[in-house]
């Protein structure tokens, strides 16, 4: 039935910063998830390769500090560059299976010159195709020590049958106009990936579908001190001063109401499956809708920049 779509949240660990195994993790969910009948999976934040705990175990904003310097180069080499075709599988995958795909990924891009890398939020149509890559616009706190600040260019929205489904990355849900950008272009199912715990969910998930009447599909990740693996760099030092649990999981689902669908879901390791009825965005749209008959573009308005950006302009 177009208005019903069948969505799986996938909470899982990643090899961390090993980017071919956590792509083939994420290709064996994909496969798992396209034959229980999901139309869309959702992977949580940075999840390929990991999301950069070390940074508050290491000093990580002392300078020349060879523990950080090893520790990010190795996360920069394990990072995506999609230029360099290394999503290609997954995007054969999506097309074999007729899925769409949002991942949450670390991005190495070619027209920033391949060195810097950027928190990147992709999303890939169920016939296999690319459709945006969202960078986080601004990395949060000492994510900055290792992540650049992205652009505009991937506030986009895009149809998935009746839906309408935009994303953002983790603290970006926090930021009003980012969100409204999403909402001006019609979204009503609103992803937001999260690197892991409920602390983060648990509270703006049901804002956001409240707020905008629409379903909010939240996910994250799984992370524990017993899983960073044996390569990796400086790994004692690590395992010397991380906690048990780096990350609790805490994905959810809120519908148009603001009421949960699925309550955050806490150290367990898997699918969340759900199908999604787009009937309830109308039913909750009809007393409140953000951006139609309850806005005032006469008063108040938005002006989005989604020009990608960069250093250079080659004219050949």
């Amino acid at each position: 039935m177009e208005n019903h779509l069948k969505v799986a949240l996938a909470q899982i660990t990643p090899v961390w910063f090993d980017k071919k195994g956590t792509l083939h993790k994420i290709e064996e969910h994909v496969i798992a998830a396209a034959a229980e009948g999901a139309e869309l999976i959702v992977f949580g934040e940075a999840l390929l390769p990991g999301y950069p705990f070390w940074l508050a175990w290491t000093e990580g904003a002392k300078w020349d500090l060879k523990v950080n310097k090893e520790l990010h180069a190795h996360y920069v080499r394990n990072s995506i560059q999609i230029e360099a075709g290394e999503l290609n599988g997954l995007c054969a995958l999506a097309k074999k299976h007729g899925i769409a795909i949002y991942l949450g990924m670390m991005e190495r891009p070619k027209d920033r010159g391949g060195h810097s890398i950027y928190c990147s939020l992709v999303y890939i149509d169920p016939t296999g195709s690319i459709k945006s890559v969202h960078r986080k616009l601004q990395p949060t706190y000492d994510e900055r020590l290792t992540w650049a600040p992205g652009d505009g260019n991937g506030l986009q929205v895009h149809p998935l049958k009746q839906f309408t489904v935009g994303g953002l990355n983790c603290w970006e849900n926090w930021m009003p106009l980012p969100r409204a950008a999403l909402y001006g272009q019609g979204e009503n199912l609103h992803v937001a990936v999260w690197p892991g715990s409920n602390h983060n969910t648990k509270d703006i998930t049901r804002f956001i579908a409240r707020e905008s009447r629409s379903f909010v599909l939240s996910v994250s990740s799984l992370m524990t001190k017993a899983a960073f693996p044996e390569n990796t760099p400086h790994l004692a030092q690590l395992k010397e001063n991380a906690p048990e649990v780096l990350a609790n999981g805490g994905s959810c689902i809120a519908g148009p109401d603001g009421e949960w669908i699925v309550e955050p879901v806490l150290h367990t390791e898997g699918l969340i499956y759900e199908t999604l009825d787009f009937n309830r965005v109308y039913e909750e749209r009809q007393n409140f809708d953000p951006v139609g008959h309850y806005s005032r573009p006469d008063v108040t308005r938005l002006s989005v920049n989604r020009e990608r950006q960069s250093t250079i302009e080659l004219r050949d």
